[in-house]
């Protein structure tokens, strides 16, 4: 195998031949997060008959120009993808892999680089499909110390900084409580001049609206303990391509290399050979047409066909603390801990459900109902779900948020969507659900003043009530015995 290095537009590419004459199918990653942490992976391709690429973006490591998260991929792909089909060692098909924002960046070329540069196949691995995708939920509330670390790490510099945002925070704990938001890079005390415009890119679906118009095979990998698992799941639904693949596994943002806990050994999968197997097939036409994958049942060994989904089911959820709390921005409900407190002054409403009589399969988008108020003008409400086990420990389930400018003091009626599941519920396991208004620092605190999060400088505690009997849980709930399936034959066929 050969390791040559070449640029291209002033991108630095690494390009990993295999043995032998070829030409050869081509496989291109871009990546921010330097190329060179990518040899194991091309050396990998090679070994299976592929070209192999790995691409410094704009800006990063060695390649030149300026750093514009979000801004040059379609145009970079599509110059690298020609210049890819123009050398010897290729014979014209490209294969457009990635995760993360290098799955972004192979989304990009495939659905916003014009026709002749576009890729003949895509794997997009936990996509961060775009700048307002990864900066706020889809209610529009802002996912705060994911985008402070990423930015504190990668963000207005050439190389990237693992640790900023923790060293950071060893010095200054209360580094993400200082307001404004926006004045983080004077706590961080470093330039970041891009850190203002994270927070301007307000509308998602971008590039799931040009989904529609695909014309190539998919294989989309998430977990369900990732940021963009409902994104990722949203990009397979969409595509219009001729073929559409899911693979959804018991992971987190890492994939197979961080499994939760609901993770069984029946879920590892190797990745690597999995996607060189399906980039032949796609690439020969030989992909089944329409949706296929699966999605694997947490707490179980089962993987399930990913159309598979439950049933709603209204579970009764018990009243036991705080259906009159103080959402207080000054002293919020954390996001790192599963304790809840059940005396003093409410900072929560706590419910809780009756042990489960049996096992539950739980399989598709749930939800929280509920009639509440605020006595401020702006309010955000967090369901978090949580599953006791019959040994008594958490284990977090989902966390959903819904933002509200309801008029101060009145009632209204709303939901909290908490996400896709894929979870076998043991019985004995008792569910517990949270109605709180901060997550803080995962999310960034409502001020409750109407207030923009990342400007405001100025908190006001806020009164809530929960509805007494006015909670409803609904999760999707198998009805019957669950069919289980083999991934690697549901992706591959």
């Amino acid at each position: 195998m050969r390791l040559l290095t070449a640029a291209v537009e002033g991108l630095v590419t690494d390009v990993q031949l295999p043995d032998g004459d070829g030409p050869f199918p081509a496989v291109l990653v871009r990546t921010p997060y330097d190329r060179r942490r990518h040899r194991a992976e091309l050396r990998g391709w090679a070994r299976r008959g592929f070209a192999c690429l790995a691409q410094d973006v704009r800006g990063r490591h060695a390649s030149a120009g300026a750093w514009q998260p979000y801004e040059n991929e379609a145009a970079d792909g599509a110059e690298t993808a020609r210049w890819i089909r123009r050398q010897p060692w290729s014979d014209g098909r490209l294969v457009a892999a990635g995760a993360s924002y290098a799955g972004h960046c192979a989304l990009a070329l495939a659905l916003r680089a014009p026709e002749g540069a576009r890729p003949d196949a895509v794997i997009a691995a936990v996509p961060a499909l775009g700048a307002a995708e990864v900066a706020r939920e889809p209610s529009g509330v802002e996912r705060l110390a994911a985008r402070a670390g990423w930015w504190a790490a990668h963000g207005d510099r050439r190389d990237s900084d693992e640790e900023a945002l923790a060293k950071a925070l060893a010095a200054d704990p209360e580094l993400l409580a200082h307001l404004p938001v926006s004045d983080l890079p004077t706590r961080l005390g470093r330039g970041l001049p891009s850190w203002p415009g994270v927070w301007r890119h307000r509308e998602r679906g971008r590039l799931t609206s040009r989904a529609g118009r695909a014309d190539t095979p998919l294989l989309a990998v998430g977990g369900h303990h990732d940021h963009f698992a409902e994104d990722t799941v949203a990009l397979w639904r969409g595509w219009g391509g001729p073929s559409a693949r899911l693979l959804m596994g018991t992971w987190g943002h890492g994939l197979v290399a961080e499994p939760g806990l609901d993770a069984d050994p029946a879920h590892r999968v190797s990745l690597g050979d999995l996607y060189a197997r399906w980039a032949r097939l796609a690439l020969a036409g030989e992909l089944r047409h329409g949706r296929h994958g699966v999605i694997a049942l947490g707490g179980s060994p089962l993987w399930l066909p990913a159309g598979a989904e439950g049933e709603p089911r209204t579970l009764d959820v018990l009243p036991l603390h705080g259906a009159s709390f103080t959402a207080d921005p000054e002293r919020p409900v954390t996001s790192g801990e599963l304790t809840v407190p059940t005396d003093g002054t409410p900072d929560r409403c706590l419910l809780v459900t009756a042990p489960l009589p049996h096992p539950l399969e739980v399989v598709g988008p749930a939800e929280v109902r509920l009639e509440a108020r605020a006595d401020t003008p702006c309010a955000d409400w967090f369901a978090r779900l949580a599953a006791i086990t019959p040994e008594g420990a958490a284990e977090r389930l989902a966390v959903g948020v819904a933002r509200r400018a309801d008029p101060p003091g009145r009632a209204a009626e709303f939901t909290v969507a908490l996400g896709r599941l894929g979870r076998r519920l043991r019985a004995g396991t008792r569910l517990r659900l949270e109605i709180a208004g901060h997550h803080f620092p995962a999310h960034a605190r409502n001020p409750h003043t109407g207030d923009d999060p990342v400007t405001a400088a100025r908190l006001l505690a806020s009164r809530r009530e929960v509805g007494p009997g006015r909670v409803a849980l609904r999760l999707p709930v198998l009805r019957s015995r669950p069919t289980p399936t083999d991934p690697v034959q549901e992706i591959l066929r």
